[in-house]
């Protein structure tokens, strides 16, 4: 199939030109590619990056894991209340602070971000798949330089020292 790489339909091309349509259109096969691996779950990649965050260090507050990922906190915590209904996650107050929820992995949380891991894998794999293993870490490491020279502009900002799935 042609999609204008080769000047065939400039249409098209003229989109391939645009960073932010590329990203957007990668950013859509991205979450196919999770939706047909991890069908079985029930699970969002944002769901996903957040079940992980919180078994890297369980009992943490919400705000540093939304840090961690990159959302905002209303959006953590709207995503924390869904995983919390689902059983995979505990939310509780904090006894020093009781303006802070801390998250907690429940039994089935661990459960499942385990039997999850390889489909997540997969899924990315499939994503970077038509590149060559150095193409993948360059273009890896591109994208690492595109977040960390835009975080600043983002609405919610991302921990840079902690880049996460």
């Amino acid at each position: 199939m042609d999609i204008g790489i080769g000047e065939k339909n400039p249409t098209i091309s003229a989109s391939l030109q645009n960073p932010g349509f590329l990203i957007r259109r990668l950013n859509q096969i991205h979450l196919a590619l999770f939706a047909e691996e991890a069908s079985g779950f029930d699970v969002t990649p944002v769901q996903y990056s957040v079940l992980g965050a919180v078994a890297r260090q369980d009992g943490r507050d919400q705000s540093s894991i939304a840090e961690e990922i990159g959302v905002d906190r209303a959006t953590l915590a709207s995503v924390a209340a869904r995983l919390e209904k689902a059983r995979l996650l505990r939310r509780a107050i904090s006894r020093v602070d009781q303006r802070q929820k801390l998250l907690y992995l429940t039994a089935k949380g661990k459960t499942t971000l385990a039997k999850m891991q390889k489909y997540a894998s997969r899924a990315n794999e499939r994503v970077l798949e038509p590149l060559t293993l150095p193409q993948q870490a360059q273009f890896l490491s591109l994208l690492a330089i595109l977040v960390d020279g835009g975080n600043e502009h983002a609405r919610a900002k991302l921990c840079l020292g902690q880049l996460t799935d």
